[in-house]
């Protein structure tokens, strides 16, 4: 059996800023349906990598390969929101289905379905009335995960998605993240200190150090 076809492919790729790279000679594909675990001390190039990955980048070297209209959800380590911004769990996680808005039309129907579901997926329907600031750090994660969601993505991405989070909360998001790899085909990339928390979910790992990124024994 042909396996798919990947969703981003770097050759030989240099990440960096003003001209000096900061990670080099990366060379990895996006796979659909793999849970990828990128690790890395702080200053390694993490960061940087993540910024190419996403496109926020622009490569200073090599070759990057995209599938044409690839979708992207992106969820932060933190959400810088505004606290006395009255935004409840539900205006967050509906502000993923923008990106398929003209920008003179609000969001409908259509677009509050895709909510609501975003939300019943990340087990997160029963606090989608409170604001995002008085929620808890579990809580806030499930909300930026169904935020992602709701843009419809073929990849996530995740930056230490349960730092801060209570061992509990983060079993249950890394049981959603492996669920969404296995039933729906999303590709998962991961960045992550807390190995352990995330021992037998990996198809792949990667380790950045020293400006490279190496290809590790999943996780």
């Amino acid at each position: 059996m042909t396996p798919p076809a990947p969703l981003l492919e770097l050759r030989e790729v240099g990440f960096g800023y003003g001209g000096r790279a900061v990670v080099q000679r990366v060379c990895l594909a996006v796979r659909p349906g793999e849970f990828v675990i990128v690790r890395g001390a702080n200053g390694s190039g993490k960061t940087t990598l993540l910024r190419g990955l996403l496109g926020l980048v622009p490569p200073l070297a090599g070759q990057v390969e995209r599938r044409p209209g690839l979708r992207v959800g992106y969820v932060p380590q933190r959400e810088t929101l505004d606290p006395l911004y009255p935004l409840s769990a539900f205006d967050v996680v509906r502000m993923g289905t923008w990106r398929d808005l003209p920008c003179w039309r609000i969001a409908g129907a259509g677009e509050r379905r895709r909510t609501h579901a975003a939300l019943a997926d990340c087990r997160a329907s029963d606090f989608a009335r409170q604001r995002y600031a008085s929620l808890s750090g579990g809580q806030r994660q499930r909300v930026l995960l169904a935020r992602a969601l709701a843009s419809d993505p073929e990849w996530l991405v995740l930056d230490e998605p349960t730092a801060g989070v209570d061992p509990d909360a983060a079993r249950g998001i890394l049981d959603l993240l492996s669920a969404l790899c296995r039933e729906r085909g999303l590709a998962v990339w991961m960045v992550t200190h807390q190995l352990g928390a995330v021992a037998g979910r990996a198809a792949r790992a990667f380790a950045v150090a020293e400006g490279r990124v190496r290809p590790e024994p999943p996780c």
